[in-house]
């Protein structure tokens, strides 16, 4: 870019709002970070991140450091709830990386913000700032918190999340509608399952009315477990109320020794709702713009909620370098353009998974089966489509 800076602001410094400044610090857009929180902090526990996300997180964090901090599964496995039979069995590992020029990883997410945090100047952060209101001055947009400080800027990019402020005061409040499912997640240190013979891949386990997915996090130290259940009703959508294990234990009743030993073995569980949200049909109004959860949150069932993010961030940090500091609406014009119909299909592709992941047995079960034997829908082919993808690259693109 010529000429002075663009100023461009991002709400919430989570995942997707990090790496977003960081890609955007890259091609010389000047950036402040403004988080509700009193630091940078992560709920949850594990996280998977595709290639299509960590070439993009290589270009901002020493690869030495990612690697160190994460597990490179060698393959995903889905497989049956009772009898532990492969359903499907994909490459990931050394594989992957050949194919698509990256790694996949499993991270604990604290871990994962803590290495982009670290690549980040601490005073271009600024903690306990809860938007409150924005303003839209046509040249620029203001933004005022409720500690009472007020800043212009450029443009302001909400990535705040699920319940985003910035959302809100460009469209209204939203009523999510509760898919079903309640989600249960753990962490175990890896000594108290030595004896389960775990293997170091991305396991899905399917049965009826619910799935159980688990992995290595935290450089192999834990394994984190995600137990998602139908349930007909829930109120709450929180990431921090505590689960019992009982009630987690008679939800996998006859389930595979692996996961009833996981599950045997956690001190402490978390239980949230899932609940899904219809997609925008635009992220951007004047000034303003969102990415990640804020504008695509999606089910848990492809793994991609925290890679689109990263995505989103990579592509307006492109779009903002080609257009230059006069062309922010074009910049968000194309942004738009080049991220919606790919977050809407993963979106989609979520919502369905919700569905095949939970079939009860019977012949639909026994379809289900046979395609997935057949099809090899996470093979390296057919999921090119996904990986392959460099979100920083759009020369050539509309």
């Amino acid at each position: 870019m010529s000429g002075q800076k663009l100023s461009v602001a991002i709400v919430g410094a989570g995942l997707g709002g990090t790496a977003a400044a960081l890609a955007l610090a890259r091609v010389g857009v000047a950036v402040e970070l403004f988080e509700q929180a009193a630091g940078f902090g992560e709920i949850g526990a594990g996280i998977q991140i595709s290639p299509n996300a960590s070439r993009l997180l290589q270009r901002v964090v020493p690869p030495a450091r990612l690697a160190r901090e994460a597990v490179r599964p060698v393959a995903v496995h889905q497989r049956r709830w009772d009898d532990g039979r492969t359903l499907q069995r994909a490459p990931l590992g050394d594989a992957i990386e050949a194919a698509f020029g990256a790694p996949y990883y499993h991270f604990h997410r604290a871990d994962l913000l803590a290495a982009l945090a670290s690549e980040w100047p601490r005073e271009r952060v600024h903690f306990r700032h809860r938007l409150a209101r924005l303003v839209d001055e046509g040249e620029r947009v203001v933004a005022r918190f409720d500690n009472g400080s007020e800043r212009a800027f450029d443009l302001l990019v909400g990535a705040d999340g699920i319940h985003s402020s910035v959302r809100r005061e460009l469209f209204g409040p939203e009523a999510p509608r509760f898919t079903g499912c309640i989600a249960y997640r753990g962490l175990v240190p890896v000594e108290r399952v030595a004896a389960l013979g775990l293997e170091v891949v991305s396991a899905n386990w399917m049965g009826p009315g619910r799935h159980f997915v688990h992995y290595f996090v935290a450089g192999g130290r834990f394994v984190n477990f995600v137990g998602v259940i139908e349930r007909d009703s829930w109120t709450r959508e929180s990431w921090t109320d505590r689960g019992e294990k009982s009630d987690l234990l008679a939800a996998y009743a006859g389930w595979h020794a692996q996961v009833r030993g996981l599950i045997e073995a956690v001190d402490e569980t978390y239980i949230w709702a899932l609940f899904d949200r219809a997609p925008l049909p635009r992220w951007s109004v004047g000034r303003v713009t969102l990415l990640g959860d804020a504008c695509h949150a999606m089910l848990p069932f492809m793994a991609q909620g925290a890679a689109q993010a990263i995505e989103d961030g990579a592509t307006l940090a492109a779009c903002l370098a080609q257009a230059g500091g006069d062309g922010v609406s074009e910049a968000l014009r194309r942004y738009e353009a080049l991220r919606v119909k790919r977050a809407t299909r993963l979106q989609e592709l979520s919502r369905h998974n919700k569905t095949r992941f939970h079939l009860p047995d019977g012949p639909e079960q026994r379809r289900r089966d046979a395609e997935m034997a057949a099809n090899g829908d996470r093979s390296i082919s057919a999921i090119a489509w996904l990986y392959a993808h460099d979100a920083g690259a759009i020369d050539g693109a509309p």
